[in-house]
């Protein structure tokens, strides 16, 4: 599962059963920053229906590799998903990732105001397409392991 959370969405995507491609699932919307108990229930849920076995966390750095305010929520985030769903979380760079999920939506000619519907959805899929595609080793372990079961 890949995650992109923003200050009211959390954009998800899960992988296919192989492990070879992301696809967008949708985007969990919150009142409020502060307001994070609903979107914790529904990952756990969408964990509980995938069979989830890793969270991938986009980490919104800084572009010059800091962390600020926005990378030190996500990371109490990780904790709190860490002990909701007892998986491992991991952070992937998620740097430029709504960029290119808008470039995707001018591809795809969504229009403008329609935009704000995809794009969390879209870097969350894109933050996990690129976490598979530089860890498919690590994948393969995981996926012989599980067939092995």
């Amino acid at each position: 599962m890949g995650l992109d959370l923003g200050s009211k969405t959390c954009g998800v995507a899960m992988s296919d059963e192989l492990l070879m491609t992301a696809q967008p699932v949708e985007i969990i919307r919150r009142e409020r920053e502060s307001k994070i108990r609903k979107t914790l229930s529904r990952i756990e849920q969408l964990c509980l229906e995938g069979d989830v076995k890793l969270i991938v966390l986009g980490l919104p750095l800084n572009m010059d590799d800091s962390a600020g305010f926005r990378a030190e929520n996500t990371m109490e985030f990780r904790s709190q998903l860490e002990r909701r769903t007892g998986l491992p979380v991991v952070m992937s760079d998620e740097r430029l990732t709504t960029v290119e999920a808008y470039e995707i939506m001018d591809r795809m000619e969504i229009r403008p105001e329609d935009r704000g519907r995809y794009v969390d959805m879209i870097a969350a899929n894109i933050i996990l397409q690129e976490y598979m595609e530089n860890h498919r080793g690590e994948l393969e372990e995981m996926r012989s392991a599980m067939e092995a079961k």
